[in-house]
């Protein structure tokens, strides 16, 4: 999770998710609670409304004058049940009509119990008390009065408060993330214009960063442009003492022995090498305008033609329109001027390139660049020692084994990747990625 606006995010719903969910938690068990309570309190009432109304009858036991008691419990099915029983005597109210409710045991004088049945699909609750129902003293009977309520309407308010009080949370919720995800965007707006500079800077698309940042990133934005502009520099700098140095030393090399003249050359190349590697290093991508692969391999394709005339040399373009390179023009022409003279120096009469860019690949490896030949080939011992500096795997063959390790060298500074393997045309292939669009 490379964003800082989604680390952000996430930090903070994690913590708010679990704060509502306790507060979820802890306002259904008090709404249960109160439902529980309020449940208690209509079982109390109905209890002392059934025993206030209960009346001796003339067959025996106890029973109501329904008059004097809820509605409910002269209609069957209603929710509202009620019961008197003795040992020898029992009475249910109407509204148990149909079915057989479980009122529980007979209670003994001053016992009370709170139980739970099915009455049909119905869930209910059942309270009941024991009392001694007579003014005498030597009549040990008692009567156990039974009250029951159905659980479906403080189910289903249960369940409603549940289903408000989940959609109330989730949506306060999100409204909260999607306020602090727009509050985030706009006080992040700097950070990604920044971020976007830098690309573009670094696709060579601009040369500095714009100006107008917070103070935060003000400093860091300066910063920036004064690199970027000493880099840039720095590089010409480099480049034009290189210039000079091989100005002079081949001016030198012109007036003196053969074998001075080819030490200088030498000379001349490892001078190249560092100094190159020195600009390189200080930002190779820094404010470089993007180089067309296709012209730059086309003058070396001419050049080489050229310079092994003697060969019946064919040398096969294969890019992919558009294709750009990301960075200095000299350091394309190098790369490819080395492995293509490198490849039609050991080839049979086949070279070549083929040039593709990778959209989904990161920036620094978009360009995707392939040199092959149908030569003798690289044996696999001999791929890695290639690459470093002064190695030759035939010391017959002219060189100062310079060629494929500055290649090596310019392509590790760039940021991109070198695989030498074997190619279908049976010789050497090198397959480079760099940064490209």
């Amino acid at each position: 999770m490379h964003s800082l606006s989604r680390r952000l995010l996430v930090s903070v719903s994690v913590p708010l998710a679990l704060f509502f969910g306790v507060m979820m938690v802890v306002l259904d068990t008090g709404f249960r609670a109160l439902s529980e309570r309020s449940l208690q309190e209509l079982l109390d009432s109905q209890m002392v409304a059934l025993i206030a109304a209960a009346e001796p009858q003339p067959a025996g036991g106890y029973a109501p004058a329904l008059l004097g008691l809820e509605s409910r419990l002269a209609t069957p099915r209603s929710g509202l049940y009620a019961q008197i029983r003795s040992m020898r005597h029992q009475w249910r109210s109407p509204s148990t009509a149909g079915s057989a409710i479980d009122f529980g045991p007979l209670l003994e004088e001053g016992q009370r119990s709170l139980s739970y049945a099915t009455f049909g699909h119905d869930r209910i609750a059942i309270e009941s008390r024991g009392i001694h129902f007579t003014d005498d003293p030597h009549d040990t009977r008692s009567l156990t009065f039974s009250v029951a309520v159905s659980l479906s309407p403080y189910e289903e308010q249960l369940w409603g408060f549940r289903r408000r009080l989940f959609g109330w949370f989730s949506g306060l919720m999100l409204s909260l993330l999607l306020a602090l995800a727009a509050l985030l965007r706009w006080v992040l707006a700097p950070a990604r214009r920044l971020e976007r500079e830098i690309h573009e800077v670094e696709e060579g698309r601009s040369e500095t960063l714009g100006g107008g940042y917070p103070r935060e990133l003000r400093g860091v934005a300066a910063n920036l442009n004064a690199l970027l502009v000493g880099e840039r520099k720095r590089v010409a700098r480099y480049r034009d003492t290189l210039a000079v140095m091989r100005s002079t030393l081949s001016a030198e090399s012109a007036s003196s022995a053969s074998a001075l003249g080819a030490e200088i050359d030498r000379m001349t190349a490892i001078i190249e090498h560092q100094l190159k590697r020195a600009a390189a290093s200080g930002g190779a991508l820094l404010g470089q305008a993007p180089v067309e692969v296709a012209q730059v391999a086309g003058e070396l394709r001419a050049a080489l033609v050229r310079v092994y005339a003697g060969k019946d040399l064919a040398i096969e373009l294969l890019i992919a329109p558009g294709s750009q390179f990301v960075g200095d023009r000299g350091d394309l022409l190098e790369l490819l001027g080395n492995l293509l003279d490198n490849a039609c120096k050991w080839c049979r009469s086949h070279v070549r390139v083929t040039v593709t860019v990778d959209e989904r690949a990161g920036t620094r490896e978009r360009l995707w660049i392939i040199v092959e030949d149908d030569g003798p080939g690289i044996s696999e011992e001999n791929r890695a020692r290639i690459l470093q500096r002064g190695v030759r795997t035939d010391e017959n063959v002219p060189g100062y084994g310079l060629g494929l390790a500055m290649v090596h060298d310019t392509v590790d500074l760039y940021g991109g990747s070198l695989v030498i393997d074997s190619s279908p045309l049976g010789g050497a292939r090198f397959s480079l990625r760099l940064p490209g669009r």
